[in-house]
């Protein structure tokens, strides 16, 4: 099939990775081609270039419009809407078999409904106003939603599921995190840094629960990292910087157990399952879908806002069989079986184009392909 892949834009799909949009992205596609698909991906244009790329923008938004200081602005809202409008066209004009929506934009599922494209759209986030209003005005039999997990599920659609609607698990490349036996007493904690990660209680649950604790991620909110994680680095408290994906993978494999402290409604976890499918236990906060996808066998819980208790739950997580997590991993989020299923909805897309969609009024979208927005230097 030619299969066109449109990610997320706010950084580039390449390692080492900023989240696990990009992550996605890269692995999928990479998926998708050794099966023998022809992959175009549609990303920001200093992604990897193994690919090939058609640049929504020409580079990731978020170098020149950072986040943290230009979300939900006009300025970042119509550079990154102009280069959407045309990419978008380049969908309509490409003759794809099917398109895999990753961008988190609202601009694809309404196409796709309008437009009569065939599209999986996957939902990686919980639904935020602009993105949840798209989705739930573009159900039709060719326009298909994935989402993470059960729980995320009923957050999208809390009245009930439409036929569009499908429970899809994240996969990873089991070869790229690599199973050991045993772990060497420390706990690691990895991801982005910013408050809704929660380092700051893995921080102090380390400590109730005397455990060093090593750290990865790129420092997103330098404010919350100065006053809330610099102030607590020691001997034994370390952070280790945004490293490579074969560097991440020995230090979180050696470890004896995950720290895992959303404190939003997490879709998923994937930095979680990266760890169980090295062997390492899971001491996470129970909030979205945590428990849903380590399972109880895998991991032990600690309520939100209880440090103590999450100390507690790395104590007891230490001790799980390390056999365990990777056997749940084997069994429920390999790269192939998320591929499998993916194939699967791409040909429901497909082979509902020939039906007919119920009519009724959604938003419909002009591409005005435009210029994009001469950047504005972050203050």
């Amino acid at each position: 099939m030619r299969i066109a892949v449109v990610s997320h834009v706010r950084h580039p799909v390449a390692e080492p990775f900023m989240g696990g949009l990009e992550a996605h992205s890269f692995h999928l596609c990479r998926a998708l081609e050794a099966r023998g698909h022809e992959v175009t991906l549609f990303a920001s244009g200093d992604s990897d270039p193994r690919f090939r790329i058609e640049p929504v923008l020409p580079v990731h938004y978020d170098r020149d419009f950072p986040w943290h200081h230009h979300h939900g602005t006009e300025a970042l809202n119509r550079h990154v809407d102009a280069g959407f409008s045309r990419a978008m066209r380049t969908v309509l004009d490409g003759d794809f078999d099917v398109v895999h929506n990753n961008s988190v934009h609202r601009y694809p599922p309404r196409l796709a409904r309008q437009h009569r494209v065939p599209m999986l759209t996957s939902l990686h986030v919980p639904p935020f106003d602009a993105l949840r209003r798209a989705v739930h005005s573009a159900d039709a039999p060719w326009s298909r939603f994935a989402v993470t997990s059960e729980k995320q599920l009923g957050s999208w659609w809390p009245e009930g599921a439409p036929e569009a609607a499908h429970v899809a698990h994240n996969g990873i490349d089991l070869d790229a995190w690599e199973f050991r036996p045993e772990g060497d007493g420390r706990a690691v904690w990895a991801g982005r840094i910013l408050p809704n990660k929660g380092l700051h209680f893995a921080v102090t649950a380390a400590q109730f629960a005397n455990m060093p604790l090593d750290i990865f991620g790129v420092v997103e909110d330098e404010q919350y990292f100065n006053a809330l994680i610099r102030p607590y680095l020691s001997k034994t408290i370390r952070y280790h910087g945004h490293v490579d994906a074969k560097t991440l993978a020995r230090a979180v494999g050696g470890a004896s157990v995950f720290v895992f402290t959303p404190l939003w409604d997490e879709p998923f976890g994937l930095a979680a399952v990266e760890a169980m499918a090295c062997g390492v236990p899971v001491a996470a906060i129970d909030n979205g879908a945590v428990r849903e996808i380590v399972g109880a066998d895998a991991g032990r819980f600690a309520r939100p806002n209880e440090p103590a208790a999450l100390g507690i739950a790395m104590k007891k997580a230490a001790r799980i069989d390390r056999a365990v997590p990777r056997a749940r991993v084997e069994a429920c989020y390999s790269l192939d079986r998320m591929v499998d299923r993916y194939e699967a909805l791409y040909a429901e897309c497909i082979a509902g184009l020939e039906r007919e969609a119920p009519e009724v009024d959604f938003p419909r979208i002009e591409l005005n392909v435009a210029p994009a927005v001469v950047p504005i230097a972050a203050e």
